[in-house]
């Protein structure tokens, strides 16, 4: 098997739009997406994006939140690894994605077109509620649009799959990248995972689970990280990834990465307190601390944090343990090139 190493990476966070410097950001403010329906929930938000890194008006209209945050991700990511347009169109694609969502005008205009004596009908929903809606109404709601919207924009041809996840499930597409690089059969591969908490609709679905009582900090975000088997340029290594269901976690409670070395830091995306008991890690760099959780972004966020820590020299090595709401763990190892 190849040694596979990082290219390149990009981030789409409260704090802007570079991987680098994250791991010095902390903070938290009143969500202007939830502000209307839901009043002054905290929150870790993305910032208006700057036209020139956004896809087009015309791209925006079929595209849900998380999709368009996607495509600003896969632009950057691919911008830093500077691969040649071959080594562009041939890269796999791999993305963990949430729930999508259409703007709530939307929703509230086929919603009342699907009402019959008071109630809802499913049987009007099926015939005016859905003739009340954009005939490309799919293209937003679908999640697997999350990651073809961005991979139409920009040009990535290569074998590609979106992966469910509200946190663990996107070390699947990581793990799934890091195999085709290592394995050869691909030369360039991208992986991460994009999603916001902050949609109205995801946050009630949050809210009746019981989640923010639970210390749960909404957030939204897209992170990326470009693999490939060439070392010239790279910025560290991917050494391992590895993700564990729930039922695996509970049956084994004291599942632990190989031993932490000392030039190695432990990073936790999200839940750090969680993760921090079950697993033992009492020093680690908390990542849910700044960032929230923005469920199938948030381990992805965490691997741009140990880049970048990696990056000012502030270790050789670190390892991500991802604790998202789904359960499970999640485990990628990285390493200096130095």
């Amino acid at each position: 098997m190849r040694q596979v190493y990082i290219s390149g990476a990009a981030a789409v966070s409260a704090f802007g739009f570079d991987w680098r410097g994250m791991s010095g950001h902390a903070g938290f403010i009143p969500s202007g997406q939830l502000s209307s329906t839901h009043g002054g929930v905290m929150a870790s938000e993305v910032p208006a994006i700057p036209p020139r890194i956004d896809a087009d008006a015309r791209a925006r209209k079929l595209m849900a939140h998380p999709a368009r945050l996607a495509a600003v991700a896969l632009r950057l990511a691919l911008e830093d690894a500077r691969w040649s347009a071959q080594e562009r169109e041939q890269a796999a694609l791999y993305l963990g994605v949430g729930a999508s969502g259409c703007s709530m005008e939307e929703l509230s205009r086929m919603l009342a077109a699907s009402i019959a004596d008071h109630a809802f009908s499913l049987e009007r929903f099926g015939g005016a509620g859905l003739a009340a809606c954009n005939p490309l109404f799919a293209f937003q709601l679908m999640n697997n649009f999350t990651l073809c919207h961005g991979a139409i924009l920009n040009g990535t041809g290569g074998p590609n799959s979106a992966f469910y996840s509200r946190g663990t499930g996107t070390l699947a597409a990581l793990g799934e990248a890091h195999w085709l690089v290592a394995s050869g059969e691909c030369d360039t591969a991208l992986a991460g995972g994009a999603d916001s908490a902050l949609h109205p609709v995801t946050w009630t679905q949050l809210d009746a689970a019981g989640y923010p009582a639970g210390g749960f900090v909404p957030a939204e975000g897209a992170g990326l990280l470009a693999l490939s088997a060439r070392a010239e340029g790279a910025l560290a290594t991917l050494d391992a990834v590895s993700f564990h269901s729930a039922r695996a976690w509970e049956r084994n409670p004291g599942l632990l990465p190989d031993e932490a070395r000392d030039d190695t830091i432990v990073v936790i995306a999200p839940w750090g307190s969680e993760a921090r008991r079950r697993l033992g890690q009492q020093n680690a760099f908390d990542v849910s601390l700044g960032f929230g959780d923005a469920l199938a972004a948030a381990p992805a966020l965490g691997w741009c944090v140990a880049l970048d820590l990696i990056r000012q020299g502030r270790c050789r090595r670190a390892t991500v343990l991802s604790a998202g709401i789904d359960g499970g763990l999640g485990v990628a190892q990285f390493g200096s090139v130095a």
